[in-house]
């Protein structure tokens, strides 16, 4: 049975083992670190204590006089899912859990990029109802140099 749980900093180092597998140009087990410690919305997939994926999120409130109000929009910062179990709906449902936790949190709409090149991405997202909002110029490292991203959004 697949459980999706709270990331633990134990967890950083299979989360890296994915991470190296899957990007050409990983994210440092300090990125991940650091994200857990001030608190982001960080979660795994798990089926019997083996790390399949993970997800995180970020949530920010609007100041308001002296109160924070709800949070304005949630930004996923990160999903990705081990290479053998991909194409087996797995990002489907960490995408739909990172929603979840962000109208849970009082989010109006998610952000997301994503590199032109990632078509498999862009079709799930777009099947989500992510809508083209932007583009980033030379957002992301590439082999050639660099690649534009897409800027996304969900609005609730």
């Amino acid at each position: 049975m697949i459980v999706i749980r709270t990331m633990q900093q134990k967890d950083i180092e299979k989360v890296m083992a994915i991470e190296q597998v899957v990007c050409e140009f990983p994210w440092t087990s300090s990125i991940y670190s650091d994200c857990i410690k001030v608190g982001y919305s960080c979660w795994v997939l798990e089926e019997k204590q083996e790390i399949l994926g993970y997800g995180l999120l970020s949530v920010g409130a609007i100041a308001d006089g002296l109160m924070a109000a709800a949070a304005n929009e949630a930004h996923i910062l990160n999903l990705c899912v081990h290479p053998d179990r991909q194409h087996q709906g797995l990002g489907r449902k960490m995408m739909q859990h990172l929603i979840q936790q962000a109208k849970n949190l009082y989010a109006n709409s998610v952000y997301l990029e994503v590199r032109l090149s990632n078509k498999n991405a862009f079709a799930l997202y777009t099947q989500l109802g992510f809508e083209v909002v932007g583009r980033r110029k030379d957002y992301y490292p590439a082999a050639g140099g660099r690649e534009d991203a897409l800027v996304l959004e969900l609005h609730f």
